[in-house]
């Protein structure tokens, strides 16, 4: 089927057999393959890419879902207008992709879900001008650091993998608006995903989260928030362990709440270093700071005036946590109502 308005040429060639590259003659019926704009042949148990793919040199958009392809061959970056770029559902891994993939100059739009990927394609980072990136539903464990690089992503799908932790790189990415984490076995995750200033939409659903960070209040633009499937929605852990801190760590707290001036010609570097490293307690009630040895707290934040949400916070002692529970409340109350989530799915 041929699609002439607007002066473009979508060509659909799904679901035509294997033959609709390979010799009965269906490429020859499109005049000019230089004028198609938009192509898709899924659906035909194809198993590579069309040999004379990279004649199409004006395509924008390319669907290659539900077929059998394991390798895509390095005719895709010949494509210069390639824009979106649809693969879902087929044989691809890591290995599969050309290592110069990253040098799509215009690609925009990926969707690379429901493959085999288990390691995530470094290529993938190297992409500039990507803005939406579909990578669910493989088998991923790890994201790396490069992540970072996508300063231009505005959504990013990685829901059904196998993701235990997300780099802190994450927060780098300044343009996001969506981020997809569901069904993976999360347990926490990066206090520099607060960072993503953008972020509109955070979906979590079945992890293995119990904990929120707590800087995920300041998050004025996030309006929908999903958490149901985690423990966090259906048990509150109240009590942590309490490890007494070493003698180092007292002493330090000393020089510290005591403002004693300290210098490297008086200490050793890493000393010096150590002292440079205590953080504030955040009850506001203390002046206190703690170094290595800290309570784990949970502080209940009510977002949208319905729902009172758990979120990790840290304590230099005990004797902390009465007062922030009482101070909890007042807090909450005081919010902005525009910083308020407005929608949290639980169930």
């Amino acid at each position: 089927m041929m699609d002439m308005g607007n002066q473009h040429l979508f060509v659909d060639l799904s679901q035509r057999g294997l033959d609709v590259f390979t010799g009965d003659g269906s490429q020859d019926r499109i005049v000019n393959k230089a004028d198609v704009k938009g192509l898709n042949i899924s659906r035909n148990l194809l198993t590579f890419l069309p040999y004379n793919l990279a004649q199409f040199s004006g395509l924008v958009e390319l669907d290659i879902s539900n077929n059998q392809v394991a390798i895509i061959s390095e005719e895709i970056v010949q494509l210069q207008c390639l824009k979106t770029f649809t693969a879902k559902n087929n044989l691809i891994d890591q290995s599969s992709l050309p290592k110069n993939f990253g040098e799509c100059p215009v690609l925009e739009v990926l969707n690379l879900s429901g493959n085999s990927f288990v390691d995530f394609p470094i290529q993938l980072t190297e992409l500039q001008n990507l803005k939406f990136l579909y990578i669910g539903g493989n088998f991923i464990t790890d994201i790396p650091r490069e992540i970072g690089n996508f300063r231009r992503l505005e959504l990013l799908y990685l829901g059904g993998n196998r993701l235990k932790t997300l780099p802190v790189e994450i927060g780098a990415l300044s343009n996001l608006q969506t981020l997809a984490l569901s069904d993976n076995k999360l347990q926490d995750l990066p206090a520099e995903l607060t960072k993503l200033t953008s972020l509109q939409s955070l979906s979590l659903h079945n992890n293995l989260l119990t904990t929120l960070p707590t800087q995920i209040i300041t998050l004025s633009n996030l309006c929908e928030l999903s958490l149901r499937g985690n423990p966090l929605v259906v048990r509150f852990i109240r009590d942590f362990a309490w490890q007494p801190p070493t003698l180092l760590e007292l002493a330090a707290r000393c020089v510290k709440n005591q403002h004693l001036s300290y210098s490297l010609t008086d200490l050793p570097a890493n000393l010096y270093h150590y002292l440079n490293h205590a953080k504030k307690c955040v009850n506001p009630n203390c002046k206190g700071v703690y170094f290595n040895s800290r309570v784990e707290n949970i502080k209940f934040v009510d977002f949208c005036g319905k729902y009172r949400l758990p979120l990790m916070q840290y304590l230099c002692s005990p004797q902390c946590r009465t007062s922030t529970h009482s101070s909890s409340s007042s807090e909450s109350e005081s919010e902005d109502e525009d910083s308020r989530l407005k929608r949290v799915l639980l169930g």
